[in-house]
């Protein structure tokens, strides 16, 4: 099926997120996981589970995947690594971690592929890091000229090695920012990085337009609603997988009506809270996907309806909270026609 051509919505006029934290350094993501699939046809199985080709998947190449449901909706987002031919880590957040590892394991039937939690804590296990900014890049050995999804080898004194994805760019007030999602044996020596906060890394992800699903937010998107295909994480000449029919004619029929952006709020918000429009108080317009705290505000990401953003304004929780300020995306909205 050919794509057809598509119309575009501009944010490169509104203002970049303003960071209040540092953007150099490292950060232990305490609040993710991983899912490590071995076995001769772990690629195989994955590549018809997810929303992206693992089939063809080479070692310096990471993969951004949803898992779907039959309908279309979105169970859980992660990164693929595929460290050898029979390996797959799955790195995702650790609030998800054993029921999309349950699910997954429901479908592998005859399959040549063992599933099991190789997160910290376990045997073999690994810690996953965000790492942003010159020193990230130093010490990955980059030069920040890889594309997006490119994946890092760091040997490591002891033999082993880490590994690390080039992530979207962070566009901020300070400029653009290199990020890197980095695997590490979680009995390996800390990076002698700077320190970043879980809020600093949270307002990166921010301003990269990048919303993992979390537990508030399961089945309530399809992968487009995140703009999960913008960011390289939706294959659509792949096979089939759960829920690709609805993904697809989603796509294809010029039926997205709904998108997430960038918005700036003067008071603390919640993932999975909802935000209603000036024009329309009676029924939510939107979803909170991701959220930073700034100061005494915060930075979000909200899923909303594309008509909400024609006129009037929108708001945290009802029709009177907050007003949202809309921020700039690091890259265009761009739908079918």
């Amino acid at each position: 099926m050919s794509q057809a051509s598509p119309s575009t919505t501009a944010t490169t006029a509104l203002p970049r997120p303003s960071l209040t934290g540092p953007i150099d350094g490292a950060v232990p993501l305490d609040d993710w996981g991983v899912i490590a699939a071995q076995g001769e046809e772990a690629a195989k199985f994955l590549h018809s589970q997810l929303t992206q080709d693992l089939a063809l998947q080479k070692p310096e190449q990471a993969r951004l995947a949803g898992y779907c449901s039959a309908k279309g909706r979105l169970l859980a987002t992660m990164v693929a690594f595929k460290p050898a031919t029979d390996a797959v880590l799955l790195a995702l957040p650790a609030e998800l971690l054993p029921q999309t590892q349950k699910r997954l394991a429901m479908f592998v039937m005859r399959a040549k592929c063992k599933l099991s939690d190789a997160s910290a804590g376990q045997p073999g296990g690994w810690v996953v890091w965000g790492m942003a900014g010159r020193t990230a890049q130093q010490w990955l050995g980059a030069d920040g000229s890889e594309a997006p999804w490119s994946t890092l080898g760091k040997a490591l004194p002891d033999g082993r090695q880490a590994w690390g994805a080039r992530l979207p760019d962070a566009g901020t007030q300070g400029g653009t920012v290199a990020r890197y999602l980095v695997l590490l044996p979680a009995d390996a020596a800390r990076p002698e990085l700077p320190a970043l906060g879980p809020s600093d890394w949270a307002a990166l992800d921010i301003a990269s337009g990048l919303a993992w699903v979390r537990s508030p937010t399961v089945e309530q998107f399809v992968p487009q609603m995140l703009n999960l295909e913008l960011l390289g994480g939706v294959n659509f000449q792949k096979g089939c997988y759960p829920g690709q029919e609805v993904v697809a004619r989603s796509q294809y029929r010029g039926t997205i009506k709904r998108r997430t952006f960038a918005f700036a709020c003067p008071a603390p918000a919640q993932v999975g809270q909802e935000v209603f429009h000036s024009e329309d108080p009676e029924q939510p317009a939107g979803l909170v996907a991701g959220v930073a705290a700034q100061g005494a505000g915060s930075l979000l990401l909200v899923e909303t309806k594309l008509a909400a953003l024609q006129s009037g304004s929108l708001h945290l929780g009802s029709a009177q909270g907050p007003a949202l300020t809309q921020q700039a995306l690091p890259y265009e909205i761009t739908e079918p026609q």
